[in-house]
């Protein structure tokens, strides 16, 4: 995706900041993807991890996607591997594998598809899926003195955000869009 915004005329930049007003001076509208960042960045208490485990394997003969019932055990071919899950663990900020859990989820894919067994390069992968309620895809005007600053926040995807992925930068798209728009007519061609 930021490839085809940078093909697009858009430019990425990637730095930490404390405050959204730090980009205040550089940008007119600030889009607000930084998922668990946003708990200290936004003060959003309702962002939370979900710590995903998963195995990677070579197993090039699976060919379909198997998920039992509650979504919890899953097999996934891809490209290069198959990845076998998984795990949903609320709040569980650790980002170590846990080799119980490696087996479990071992266990469960070769319960569903016992050719697993076969399997190779097992390789375990741990990750924090950035959770809430609701996904938050809004615009907020943050306001310091007479000040404004435009934001578009959309964060809070959980374990769906690969799914949902075009189809939510394709809102956020729209509400910058909205905030573009009004800027052009209040000024003038807008900084992003």
């Amino acid at each position: 995706m930021a490839d085809l915004l940078k093909e697009r005329g858009g430019r990425v930049h990637a730095r930490k900041i404390e405050d959204m007003w730090e980009l205040h001076s550089d940008y007119d509208i600030v889009v607000n993807c930084s998922g668990l960042g946003s708990r200290k960045l936004t003060k959003d208490r309702e962002i939370h991890p979900i710590r995903g485990q998963v195995l990677k394997v070579r197993a090039p003969w699976i060919r379909h996607f198997i998920r039992d019932g509650d979504g919890l055990t899953y097999i996934y071919p891809g490209v290069h591997d198959v990845t076998l899950g998984g795990t949903r663990q609320k709040d569980d900020w650790n980002l170590s594998p846990d080799p119980n859990t490696s087996k479990g989820i071992l266990s469960r894919c070769c319960a569903l598809e016992p050719s697993l067994h076969a399997a190779q390069d097992v390789k375990v992968r741990v990750g924090l899926r950035p959770a809430r309620s609701a996904v938050r895809l809004k615009k907020e005007v943050l306001v310091r003195g007479s000040e404004k600053l435009p934001v578009v926040h959309n964060y809070g995807h959980s374990g769906g955000g690969f799914s949902v992925h075009q189809g939510m930068a394709r809102e956020a798209t729209q509400l910058v869009k909205e905030y573009v728009a009004a800027l052009e007519m209040s000024r003038g061609r807008a900084k992003l």
